[in-house]
């Protein structure tokens, strides 16, 4: 491969840079085809509601990040989204919005805390784990909720329903706070030492337990914060639809996982940047909003996200070769 960019005039490092921008290019592409077919897809009602879609997603799937660079990924986080706001809303009926706020917040952080230990105290592998407490956690959502929806519309001060619906430089609040998270989390992979020790305990477990990093607090960390942050987007998409439903974040992980290998980030950890996950988050809610204006059936819709990973997947084969 490297040969061969030799031969057509480009250096190594240039080709593999192009590359790594195959997802920003692939996102710009889908966004002018969509824009072709649909008149109404640039239209400020539908770009909100883009990003309000994207804005959930964006959120699980910045956590979903830091778990599969430190060598693992959480099946349970569409579990915890449901879990969070349904507590949420139980909570702010009776106690008042900052307590369910902290209540939804603190179920996601709790399950992130029993996936992390589970995985490194226990040695069960990622995938059992999580797709048990995706299990659990979903059947104690019902169990909770008697398997229905939480209305809390009528029942809390119109500023929980607002944060969904009030704009700041005519963008809703829901779409500003990922934007916050993200340059958070973003600082934190990127230019701090918990940074350096989450990639290394990713790419090499045992040479980063031989440098002293302490491995297993860095990795359940990952799922503490990916359970967290799972918290806040439950929290959310409560707000959104105004109420908690038992039903809601329903293949969300496969979703947030399918982002961030869109966004280049190797599955066997060690590898990734926040901000091209972000980009794969845009490319699946980008591709779904302009086959919903096309009219296409929602089967359709999956098999073409399921084409687009498919492609991803190879692309990053190629660049890793």
């Amino acid at each position: 491969m490297k040969a061969e960019a030799a031969r057509a005039g480009v250096s190594a490092p240039s080709f593999n840079w192009l590359l790594g921008q195959m997802p920003l290019v692939a996102l710009v592409l889908l966004i002018i085809v969509a824009s072709l077919l649909s008149g109404r897809f640039l239209s400020g009602i539908n770009i909100t509601n883009v990003l309000m879609q994207g804005a959930v997603l964006t959120v699980i799937t910045i956590g979903m990040t830091y778990v599969i660079i430190a060598g693992g990924f959480d099946l349970s986080v569409g579990s915890v989204v449901a879990l969070s706001g349904c507590v949420a809303a139980m909570t702010m009926v009776d106690y008042g919005i900052v307590p369910g706020v902290l209540a939804g917040i603190g179920v996601g952080a709790l399950s992130g805390v029993l996936n992390g230990l589970i995985v490194t105290k226990l040695g069960v592998n990622p995938f059992i784990t999580t797709l048990a407490t995706m299990v659990l956690l979903r059947g104690v959502t019902m169990l909770v909720t008697g398997a229905r929806q939480v209305p809390i519309e009528e029942s809390l001060p119109a500023t929980f329903n607002d944060f969904a619906l009030e704009r700041v430089l005519g963008l809703p609040y829901m779409v500003w706070l990922p934007v916050l998270i993200f340059a958070v989390c973003h600082w934190l992979l990127h230019h701090t030492a918990y940074g350096i020790r989450l990639f290394a305990t990713g790419g090499n477990r045992d040479a980063a337990f031989l440098a002293g990093i302490p491995v297993d607090r860095i990795k359940t960390s990952a799922y503490v914060l990916c359970g967290t942050l799972a918290g806040v987007a439950g929290v959310m998409l409560a707000s959104r639809v105004q109420s908690g439903q038992p039903t809601a974040g329903v293949l969300y992980e496969l979703t947030a996982i399918a982002a961030v290998v869109l966004g280049g980030a190797a599955l066997h950890g060690g590898d990734g940047k926040l901000y091209k996950s972000v980009i794969g988050v845009f490319i699946i809610v980008v591709l779904s909003n302009a086959l919903n204006l096309a009219n296409v059936h929602s089967y359709w819709q999956q098999v073409a996200i399921g084409l687009v990973l498919i492609a991803a997947a190879a692309a990053d084969r190629l660049r890793r070769r």
